[in-house]
């Protein structure tokens, strides 16, 4: 029987697969008693589950991808030890005789006195090791209960059928892993359109669905999956004639994607020859590459915390250096904004010692960065030796008064005065810019302006702060809405302010990726989008539609309309014209 569930729709498209469910669960096993005869057999059948995942280990060590993490080989090395460690491959043997129970039961009971233990710990390092014990008792125990783990988790062969992966939930971390593997699209219980998680999804370019609350324990390894990106619908085993309708949907889809690849080399430029810079965000430095392909005019945003993340320690000054000055290179003389280390909310790192009880209104982004200024001044040195490259440029993220941006353009200056005295070759002009992503910075950036070389309006964050939403939380993200009549205020006074300054302004968040706003965007006066590469040619297609002087005046009685209904219908014309 085929089974409909309804989220939201993250990213377009459509894909059909094969279910890969992925679980951060607890572990769960069955439990049943054996006759003591059977015993010794039971052991033998747990020391073979060991020995398969060792063997699965080492073959996932020798099918590394070129091009992935570096912390990889460190991450299975460490797998490894913990497989070999007695109290995970030995202790469960003894409760297998001791209790007279099956092997996996018994690693289920190993495990989770394991895993409270490493939870108990006071060094977050140690404490955060737990994770590692998980996974490993995982395999172990997916390889005794039959379900081995699949040769897409490191690299090995991929399965001749598509794909897509099922989730409870997945922390961009774990997208910034599975960026390494071909799944045909993924779907999870949890997250909103803007969570960073769906932000990621986007970035591979592949259909996705969130906010699904059941899908993770209804579907099973094996089961056919049809993925509608556009309406926001998982179907689990469907009939044929579903399937049959659904190629159809996903082979005019692609036909509409290859007809959008003839504007690549199109001049970006309104009907009436306004030009319109598009930009692209990029989180790992191997996405420059789709930047490339694309032909965007530079990037808007490097998302430089996607270094930082799935490893014990944060990148040194030469690693961010080579990272920074490989981007550099590949964009040639196109400019490359470097946004300053952004974590917290949803974002955290293992190393991170000073954890806020409520991550999206504590120490994050800048405020982390001045609480731990070497931090800081590591990576500004490493953008600033990178610059002799190419094109750089530092964007400040979630500034909120002067005091703290007085304090990170000092903070610059020092890095620039250590790299002077240390004689080490650096860029002196590398322009300074300021992300507006918070009411506060919006309402007050007139005096940013006055202080920084350019702005970037980040409006994922600006939405969640000005109405309160958080945008990971699926049970309000239906309120989450960037055409509320506030946010409409704060992005057209930006770059009303902006302009009168002289202040060049872009837009990275979400919006600017939004086609249909793209028309909205343009009669507001931002003339500088940066978003994702998969996005770019389909706003490019607006603009070349659009002519600004005819949207000037629809938008600004847009603007005044006040009621979201109003702004919507108004809207909708706006995208008929």
């Amino acid at each position: 029987m085929t089974l409909a569930l309804h989220g939201l729709g993250v990213s377009s498209g459509y894909a059909i697969g094969l279910a890969q469910v992925f679980s951060h669960d607890r572990l769960e096993a069955p439990h049943y008693q054996l006759r003591k005869a059977d015993l010794p057999a039971e052991v033998e059948r747990f020391d073979a589950a060991v020995v398969a995942v060792r063997l699965a280990l080492t073959d996932l060590g020798q099918h590394i991808p070129e091009g992935a993490p570096s912390e990889l080989q460190a991450f299975l090395d460490l797998h490894r030890l913990i497989l070999d460690d007695s109290l995970l491959c030995e202790a469960p043997k003894q409760l297998i005789l001791e209790l007279g129970c099956n092997a996996e039961w018994a690693l289920a009971q190993q495990s989770s006195h394991l895993i409270a233990q490493f939870q108990g710990i006071e060094d977050p390092y140690f404490r955060e090791r737990w994770h590692d014990v998980r996974q490993v008792a995982e395999k172990l125990l997916k390889e005794l209960m039959g379900h081995p783990a699949k040769e897409s988790e490191g690299g090995r062969k991929q399965a001749e059928e598509p794909t897509i992966l099922v989730a409870h939930d997945l922390s961009p971390s774990d997208m910034i892993l599975f960026k390494q593997q071909a799944y045909a699209g993924f779907v999870t219980d949890l997250g909103g359109q803007t969570s960073h998680t769906a932000i990621l999804a986007r970035s591979l370019n592949i259909p996705a669905v969130m906010a699904l609350h059941t899908a993770h324990a209804l579907v099973q390894d094996g089961d056919w999956l049809v993925i509608d990106g556009v309406a926001g619908v998982l179907l689990v085993n469907p009939d044929a004639h579903t399937m049959d309708e659904y190629r159809l949907r996903q082979h005019a889809w692609m036909l509409e994607q290859k007809k959008l690849r003839r504007l690549k080399t199109s001049v970006s430029k309104t009907l009436d020859g306004q030009a319109v810079e598009l930009l692209a965000n990029i989180d790992l430095p191997e996405d420059v590459v789709e930047a490339i392909e694309e032909n965007a005019a530079g990037v808007g945003l490097f998302r430089t915390e996607f270094l930082y993340m799935n490893r014990n320690l944060p990148p040194d000054e030469d690693e961010q250096f080579e990272a920074y000055r490989q981007v550099l290179a590949a964009m040639h003389d196109r400019p490359v904004v470097i946004r300053t280390l952004d974590v917290g909310a949803d974002k955290s790192v293992p190393w991170m010692t000073q954890v806020s009880e409520n991550p999206a209104l504590g120490l994050r982004a800048i405020r982390l960065c001045l609480a731990e200024p070497q931090i800081f001044l590591t990576q500004v040195r490493a953008i600033l030796r990178a610059a002799q490259t190419g094109s750089a440029r530092i964007l400040i993220p979630m500034i909120v008064s002067l005091s703290e941006l007085d304090q990170a353009l000092a903070l610059i200056e020092t890095a620039k005065q250590q790299l002077c005295d240390e004689g080490v070759p650096f860029c002196e002009a590398v322009p300074i810019g300021g992300m507006i992503e918070v009411p506060a910075a919006a309402l007050a950036v007139e005096w940013f302006a006055k202080r920084l070389d350019f702005l970037s309006i980040g409006t994922n964050d600006l939405i969640q702060y000005t109405l309160a939403i958080d945008r990971t939380d699926d049970s309000v993200v239906h309120l989450y809405d960037p055409l509320h009549p506030a946010i409409l205020h704060l992005v057209s006074h930006t770059l009303r302010v902006a302009k009168r300054l002289g202040v060049p302004v872009s837009v990275c968040g979400e919006m600017a990726g939004d086609a249909h706003l793209t028309r909205l965007l343009l009669g507001m006066g931002l003339r500088s989008f940066s978003m994702h590469p998969a996005h770019l040619l389909r706003v490019k297609q607006q603009i070349l539609r659009s002519h600004v002087a005819d949207l000037v005046a629809p938008v600004g009685r847009l603007l005044r309309a006040g009621e979201i209904d109003r702004i919507q219908a108004k809207l909708a014309r706006l995208n008929e014209a």
